[in-house]
């Protein structure tokens, strides 16, 4: 009995050994970085600044940003990493926005283009480590090709910053659920042509994260089924805790915006230095408004008319929450 009660022991210990050894040393799905030649003409920098700095938020999140103003506005130089956030904003652990400038030892200046690709669309590092999805690249993996390209070109003419951002440490079981996120893709992503003005507007909605912001979720911070769109998440951070609103074509979202009243709401913002007006930091906004601030006229207007295609849902939000 004693022997087979050993034996018992030892197969438990190994099987407990096995699992932490997968655990601990599980690989994310992966595919090899592509060979990517970036063309650094002006037209296309243009295009990757645009996205960079009115779409996809590169520029919002990596770079520090003045929470004594509306809005936070970008303080010092462009990408050259942003904030941490710690469980007191809802993090599992500490996460720290890395430096996304071409310094090859503090910033991104050693990558290859096809490994700040895969990194940004299959949320893998050029290590082959799973990145946190704090960085969206469940979204980002909707960005064209033409559209990653031309993002790459911008974020190779940033000036070289030294600024190194502290290390993210998230806590287990996070840390190895996250390395189950990231999905290689499997071919070409084709962003759909800018007068086809409904799917263009899905493509605009979809990789500036709006659905992903304005979607409640559950506990595990899964989008909640048939509430795209709705509104109600919580965002906790410098901003303090703020919800996202309803932008349904709902009366208790958006119905009562016709399109020149959306557009105009965006640019109202387009002023920096007249709108980030001094504010208590606890009662800013996590509303990327100055970055948005910057579309033209016709993407907004694109995203305004997707917006209107999409099932209206009865949700009053009480956008700041006394908490």
């Amino acid at each position: 009995m004693k022997k087979a009660a050993l034996s018992t022991v030892i197969l438990l210990l190994a099987v407990i050994s096995i699992g932490a050894g997968v655990v601990f040393t599980k690989q994310p799905a992966q595919r090899a970085p592509q060979e990517l030649a970036l063309d650094i003409s002006p037209e296309r920098v243009a295009r990757g600044q645009y996205l960079a700095s009115h779409v996809l938020g590169c520029l919002g999140c990596h770079s520090q940003r003045d929470w004594k103003r509306y809005g936070a506005p970008i303080v010092g130089n462009k990408g050259a990493g942003g904030d941490c956030y710690t469980e007191a904003d809802g993090m599992p652990g500490t996460v720290c926005v890395p430096n996304i400038t071409p310094h090859r030892d503090a910033g991104i200046g050693a990558w290859s283009p096809g490994e700040l690709a895969r990194a940004i669309r299959e949320g893998v590092d050029r290590n082959g480590q799973a990145i946190f999805s704090f960085m969206p690249y469940p979204v980002y993996r909707h960005l064209g090709d033409d559209d990653l390209l031309a993002l790459l070109a911008y974020l190779a003419t940033l000036p070289a910053d030294p600024s190194v951002a502290p290390a993210s440490d998230v806590n287990f079981p996070v840390s190895f659920f996250i390395k189950l996120a990231p999905i290689p893709l499997t071919g070409p992503v084709t962003a759909p042509p800018a007068n086809d003005r409904l799917a263009y507007g899905k493509y605009l909605t979809t990789i500036a994260g709006c659905r992903e912001c304005h979607t409640p979720v559950d506990d595990r911070h899964a989008a909640i089924a048939g509430k795209d769109f709705a509104g109600g998440q919580d965002f906790r951070g410098p901003w303090g805790t703020v919800r996202s609103s309803n932008i349904t074509p709902h009366a208790t979202g958006i119905a009562a915006l016709n399109r020149a009243d959306f557009i105009k709401r965006f640019k109202g913002f387009r002023d920096v230095q007249k709108s980030a007006v001094p504010v208590d930091p606890k009662q800013n906004t996590v509303m990327p408004w100055l970055e948005y601030a910057g579309m033209t006229d016709d993407d907004l207007g694109a995203i305004y008319d997707y917006l209107r295609t999409v099932p209206p849902i009865e949700s009053t939000v009480v956008t700041r929450p006394s908490k």
